[in-house]
């Protein structure tokens, strides 16, 4: 089971807010997911990224494979 660390839509039309996820690489973008790590919100300013660093560290230790995206919001987070 390949597990990939990715963005999770939520918000209102136009407003998006998104969740971090650990989810199998089958599963849908915003279907299920194992385990919720983070959240980002792009509409602030600047934007607000929130990881549970423990969760994270495990997961990645573990072999999730994160997004290009998301390895970019990890950058910026410092993990």
């Amino acid at each position: 089971m390949a597990v990939k660390m990715r963005l999770k839509r939520m918000g209102a039309k136009k407003k998006p807010f998104y969740r971090i996820v650990v989810a199998d690489s089958r599963s849908p973008r915003d279907g299920r997911f194992i385990e919720e790590v983070g959240t980002y919100d792009p509409n602030q300013e600047p934007s607000a990224i929130k990881f549970n660093e423990e969760a994270t560290k495990k997961w990645l230790a573990n072999g999730a494979q994160p997004t290009d995206r998301v390895a970019k919001l990890l950058k910026t987070a410092g993990i």
